[in-house]
């Protein structure tokens, strides 16, 4: 007889029939429900798991630091959170572990319910991409402390933490802007991702507040990637009045910018400045090395394990979104202007 016979009599899930007969409070299962799964389990002859089991699970799980993403791999931020994570909780003899989810609805259940039912010590709710979710009913629930990394919910019901990227856009053309820049193309990411429109209203910002008019025809959609800076880059060369200077919303791109600057004989910095966001390893490698805006991913990650063995003196929601400063890292791609 398994948990799984027991679910199917009780007409739940295997969660809820695993939460009930190994007594986890951490999540939130109406009486009435609980009565019928152990009268089920009872008349099914389920033994389940036996006491001393359950406590050698939970003295394993309670110095555990879950960190649940949706996608570790097929970029660097979420590799810089966790490692962040992983540093700032060395001392604390927790141990992090690492679960990616890949968005997928039938997998992402199941990892949150299998670290709730294990009663670790704390879960961390990472996104690769910047982006409001809706937090699962689980993690609603659950007694366990929940963090959202590089991503917020709307009713800000548990702590969050991400980057602050209007002031990094807005950081990001000041730059130029200093250097005597008055007429700044930008390459934008996807119009609907929030790091790409957070950025342009940070450039927007700071080109209002230099009194400059917002010039469309100077922004062109991208998609992160460096044949959409190679393509960006020379449709912004092909206007009657080019600018004189370029915002790369990401490094990638100011790859692509490079190139295509170099291919049309224009010299970086001479003839064109170039700015780019997230300082990825390359950026320090491209001749001119790039300027360049520090996305604070690792630093978030020490955040994350900072507000939960050091709480704020309140502890009830709602939580305001933390932000943290995207820090420039000057290199050699940005000169004054000759026009």
């Amino acid at each position: 007889m398994t948990m799984t016979d027991v679910a199917r009599v009780a007409g739940c899930s295997q969660s809820t029939v695993s939460f009930v007969l190994n007594n986890n409070a951490s999540v939130q299962v109406s009486e009435a429900t609980r009565e019928r799964v152990k009268r089920v389990a009872e008349e099914l002859g389920y033994e389940g798991v036996p006491a001393t089991a359950r406590a050698e699970t939970n003295l394993v799980t309670k110095n555990v630091i879950a960190f649940v993403v949706d996608s570790l791999a097929t970029s660097w931020e979420s590799p810089a959170a966790f490692m962040g994570v992983r540093q700032a909780a060395a001392g604390t003899g927790a141990v992090v572990l690492a679960a990616e989810t890949q968005n997928d609805p039938s997998i992402e259940p199941k990892t949150l319910s299998l670290l709730i039912e294990q009663e670790v010590e704390a879960i961390i709710y990472a996104c690769v991409h910047t982006r409001e979710v809706i937090l699962p009913d689980s993690l609603k629930a659950t007694d366990i402390p929940v963090y959202l990394l590089n991503c917020h919910s709307k009713d800000n019901a548990r702590p969050a933490v991400v980057p602050s990227e209007i002031a990094g856009g807005q950081r990001a053309t000041n730059v130029l802007l200093d250097a005597g820049h008055t007429r700044i193309g930008t390459i934008t990411g996807e119009s609907y991702m929030e790091a790409s429109g957070d950025r342009l209203t940070g450039y927007r910002r700071a080109l209002a507040t230099a009194d400059l008019p917002f010039d469309p025809g100077l922004v062109i959609e991208g998609d992160w990637s460096a044949s959409a800076g190679f393509n960006g880059t020379m449709k912004l060369l092909k206007l009657d009045r080019t600018p004189t200077a370029i915002f790369c919303q990401n490094d990638r791109m100011a790859i692509g910018c490079y190139e295509a600057l170099k291919e049309s004989g224009y010299s970086i910095p001479a003839d064109m400045s170039v700015v780019g966001y997230d300082d990825e390893e390359i950026s320090r490698h491209l001749f001119p090395p790039l300027t360049t805006m520090n996305l604070p991913h690792r630093a978030m990650g020490r955040w994350v394990v900072e507000q939960h063995y050091h709480p704020p003196a309140l502890r009830d929601g709602p939580f305001p979104v933390t932000k943290l400063e995207c820090e420039l890292v000057e290199r050699n791609s940005v000169a004054a202007s000759r026009r």
